[in-house]
């Protein structure tokens, strides 16, 4: 998975445990180990949900200031569905 810069410290440190995605199809799994220099993202859900479902709440638990914020980053590219991830950092071993 990959965050942009400004978010990255807060997904290591475990402020940050969930993503909004706008994909075409879930290009993450649950269970799934992806990289996140120096460590690990483990996913631990993934689930589709509805526009009314993202939040401002849910936008500041994604590290953005409301749901704009968090959909301008989020809506780039062609997808149309809306995916929350919940994940967990794994520092290196």
């Amino acid at each position: 998975m990959m965050f942009a810069r400004a978010l990255r410290d807060r997904v290591r440190s475990g402020d940050i445990t969930c993503s909004v995605r706008v994909w075409q199809a879930p290009r993450v799994k649950s269970g799934g180990l992806y990289p996140m220099e120096p460590g690990r993202i483990r996913v631990d859900s993934v689930r589709e949900i509805a526009l009314e479902d993202v939040t401002d709440d849910l936008a500041r638990r994604s590290g953005f200031a409301d749901v704009h914020e968090l959909m301008a980053t989020a809506r780039h590219g062609r997808g149309e569905n809306i995916y929350l991830i919940e994940f967990a950092y794994l520092p290196p071993d």
